[in-house]
């Protein structure tokens, strides 16, 4: 095939045009927005990473504690979770911490009333106000951290009875937007709920080494004969003018007895009996760490979402205390 020869006014030409050509490209590289990295969603955990947690990993969980996070205009309030007696962060909030982060909320767990013979993992064992003097410190890092002006507060058990010592004897309400307790120990108990619980503890793996729970005040503080509960309830439930509160109780709850003492009553309160909503739902005292129903109630509660909301009945806790 032949080879044409080009003019120097064509081969100026083509020069010209493969330049514009270029120049094209490389503007429309620039300019061009890059690709938004998304971050991966994390996966939420169940009972084995709970188990596997406890001793491993009492510290930290995914999704928690990302002190680089600031809040977004929808989620402008950072939450703060507390676990239960004799457990710890890692463990409880497993399925907790990474639902909240994939939703867009800046997420914070404390670990509060360690003591020597807590081994790092079971909380809850100290004076209980002292563990409100703890999370009153973490909660004043948490809004340092953030610039934010209030927190959502999520407490289990005994994570739902000291933020309420916090906000009604320590001035903690007006840093708290809504407070979200699932089986609260709100009013006190019988020693022998909290006493079964250890046991159990022991018999699912948990270190727990507790030979007599007597012994340690965080678990005598939570029955109600104590001067602890006797002094939190004395000038009623709620602060005024404090937080929204949202309870969340089982029937088959036989850590915190009777059931229905953990009912807050006061302005701005939503107590809500899981069964009322899930009759099949038989989540235990345990349980609610990893009941979705719960999971569903929480979301909506720290949403603002209507009073009147019904969760979708399945994932249900564990059928443990």
């Amino acid at each position: 095939m032949p080879v044409t020869e080009l003019s120097p006014r064509k081969f100026r030409s083509c020069l010209i045009a493969a330049a514009a050509c270029a120049a094209t490209a490389l503007t429309f590289s620039v300019a061009a927005p890059a690709q938004a990295d998304t971050a991966p969603e994390l996966r939420e955990g169940g009972v084995p990473e709970a188990l596997w947690n406890y001793v491993s990993s009492p510290g930290a969980v995914p999704g928690a504690n990302d002190w680089s996070c600031k809040p977004s205009a929808e989620h402008p309030e950072p939450v703060v979770m507390l676990p239960g007696t004799f457990f710890n962060l890692g463990a409880n909030f497993v399925k907790t911490a990474p639902r909240l982060k994939n939703a867009g909320y800046c997420v914070y767990a404390l670990n509060y009333g360690f003591t020597p013979v807590s081994l790092g993992r079971i909380g809850g064992l100290g004076p209980n106000r002292e563990s409100a003097a703890q999370l009153d410190a973490f909660v004043d890092k948490v809004l340092a951290s953030t610039g934010s002006a209030k927190v959502n507060i999520i407490g289990h058990s005994l994570g739902g009875s000291v933020p309420m010592w916090w906000m009604k004897k320590m001035g903690g309400a007006p840093k708290v937007d809504k407070y979200v307790g699932w089986a609260p120990s709100s009013h006190g108990t019988n020693l022998n709920g909290i006493a079964d619980l250890g046991t159990k503890l022991n018999l699912m793996g948990f270190v727990t080494h507790l030979s007599n729970v007597a012994r340690f005040p965080g678990v005598i503080e939570q029955t109600n004969t104590s001067d602890y509960s006797r002094e939190m309830w004395a000038d009623g439930d709620t602060v005024p003018d404090g937080p929204h509160y949202t309870v969340v109780m089982t029937k088959y709850d036989t850590v915190v007895t009777p059931y229905a003492t953990q009912a807050l009553q006061g302005k701005d309160v939503d107590n809500v009996v899981l069964q009322d909503l899930c009759p099949a739902d038989r989540a235990g005292h345990m349980g609610l760490f990893n009941d979705d129903p719960t999971l569903q109630i929480t979301m909506n509660a720290l949403a603002d979402g209507p009073a009147d909301f019904k969760p979708v009945c399945r994932g249900y806790g564990l059928q443990l205390l």
